[in-house]
């Protein structure tokens, strides 16, 4: 049985997942820097250990309500290929190993959406698995 390792965390009353792979670090929330013209979902950047790394807030990027930050926001540091950057999340639930096989693909699903890979049910959880390549481009570029 072919097995994968997650990061859970939530937004909200929802359950999100992604690949362990692309996590880098899970940092708490620190100052951020407003970048003039970017698109909405981007916060802005931090400066971590000397480098300087675009903070995406998930919420808005997935446009679900927002939230004001709390002592358990969470920025999940990802890296997918040479694109470093930080996912605002609001909490970071654990780390999960999954059986392949428990993962509904998206095209079987009602949820339509480019952002998804998949819908992974373990332990009575339902973990909406995100897709990073996805989340990082800019909508309409």
């Amino acid at each position: 049985m072919e097995k994968m390792k997650i990061v859970a965390f939530r937004l909200g009353d929802e359950e999100y997942g992604l690949d362990i792979q692309f996590v880098q670090s899970i940092e708490r929330i620190q100052p951020i820097t407003r970048v003039p013209n970017a698109p909405e979902f981007v916060e802005g950047v931090i400066n971590l250990r000397g480098n300087v790394t675009p903070v995406l807030d998930l919420r808005k990027r997935l446009n679900l309500e927002k939230e004001g930050h709390t002592e358990h926001t969470r920025v999940i540091i990802t890296k997918f290929e040479e694109i470093e950057l930080g996912l605002i999340v609001d909490k970071i639930s654990d780390v999960i190993d999954l059986d392949k096989e428990s993962i509904e693909a998206v095209s079987s699903s009602r949820i339509q959406s480019d952002n998804f890979e998949g819908i992974a049910k373990t332990e009575g959880r339902l973990i909406v698995l995100l897709k990073l390549s996805e989340l990082i481009k800019i909508p309409g570029k």
